[in-house]
């Protein structure tokens, strides 16, 4: 049986149901004014309960197949009328099934239970959309970010080979620093993979201890870039992988000292606890950035080369992980370009449920 058709005899039942007391409730409203030897003291101006039976019965009976047939029909149509939204929804639920994200429902008229539903599909839609030409651009970058390495790889190793005159050692020098860049590539998509697919435990972790180990890792690319660190901050407890975490702090401070001035940056990194959430925020000195540029820098493979020292490019994955790490962990990340140059980075995450267990260990 179709939902229509339940629908139908279930307002069919109740029509009947409703339409039977009715009658009841009038059978005993007449019997009140009947007295009980009215069988005896019957007569053409005081029926008895037998005539006002026959009377009352085939009057009632013809009401009962007229609410069942106006049942069955207000029924029938009612019930298309309140499921047609439901029908619009199993179209586009057929399509998406055949690849088509482009399809809205976009259901008019009043704001009830239906409405409410096609306008989350929609906006379900929306998302499934986007992320798939997300996806699709990013599958067509990384194809492009591994190809690259592999060519040059094939070009040194013909040149090698049609040229054995040629100076070997240079030769694995130029083989090793490629090598070493598609790994890095690879390290990073999986990385970014793990981060999307949310396959990792969580714990209490410290955000200021984790700021301090980054700062400790990179001090000495910092100080080779002429990049000074000020770290500031206090206890900021969160929940998550301390893995993940510690790649996206790390990869925020390298992404800051990397692009930076040419000489005499500042990179300033600090912890904020709030009553609901805890903060990590980076801030760099650097290049006056266009608010337009800044919405590209969590794009996978966007590097953005007015920003980039040469020589330090990085796979082009190093915010897209960012992203997706703060992403997995619930969080919000906001980039601001700064009015005299530079960006700041804030990183929002939820509080750890209870922080009052949590000490900075004595240096």
């Amino acid at each position: 049986m179709s939902v229509r058709l339940k629908l139908t005899l279930s307002y069919v039942g109740f029509l009947m149901l409703a339409g039977a007391l009715l009658l009841a409730v009038v059978w005993v409203f007449l019997l009140r004014y009947v007295p009980a030897d009215a069988a005896i003291t019957a007569g053409p101006s005081f029926p008895g309960r037998y005539d006002l039976w026959r009377a009352f019965a085939p009057p009632a009976a013809w009401a009962l197949i007229f609410l069942l047939a106006f049942g069955l029909l207000g029924g029938w149509i009612l019930a298309g009328q309140m499921l047609a939204p439901l029908s619009r929804i199993a179209v586009a639920t057929r399509r998406v099934a055949n690849g088509s994200l482009s399809h809205r429902i976009e259901l008019e008229g009043r704001n009830d239970e239906f409405r409410e539903l096609a306008d989350s599909f929609d906006a379900m839609l929306a998302r499934l959309e986007a992320h798939d030409a997300e996806q699709q651009r990013f599958a067509a970058n990384a194809s492009h970010e591994l190809r690259t390495p592999l060519a040059i790889t094939q070009t040194l190793l013909d040149v090698a080979r049609n040229d054995p005159d040629r100076d070997t050692g240079a030769l694995l020098e130029r083989l090793r620093v490629v090598n070493a860049r598609a790994i890095d590539l690879t390290e990073a998509l999986l990385l970014l993979s793990r981060a999307d697919r949310r396959s990792f435990s969580r714990e209490q972790v410290d955000l200021s201890l984790i700021a301090e180990e980054a700062i400790e890792t990179l001090v000495p690319f910092a100080e080779q870039n002429g990049v000074t660190i000020e770290p500031s901050g206090e206890v900021a407890s969160a929940v998550g992988s301390r893995a993940l975490l510690r790649q996206m702090t790390t990869n925020l401070l390298h992404n800051a000292i990397v692009h930076n001035l040419p000489e005499h940056g500042v990179v300033r990194l600090s912890t904020v606890t709030g009553p609901d959430s805890v903060e990590l925020i980076v801030e760099n000195t650097g290049e006056q950035l266009s608010p337009h540029l800044v919405s590209t820098l969590t794009e996978p493979f966007q590097r953005g080369t007015q920003r980039v020292r040469s020589g330090h490019s990085g796979v082009g994955l190093g915010l897209a992980i960012v992203k997706s790490i703060v992403q997995a962990h619930d969080g919000t990340l906001t980039l601001l370009p700064l009015a005299g140059g530079g960006l700041r980075v804030t990183v929002q995450l939820p509080t750890a449920p209870s922080d009052t267990g949590m000490s900075r260990p004595n240096p």
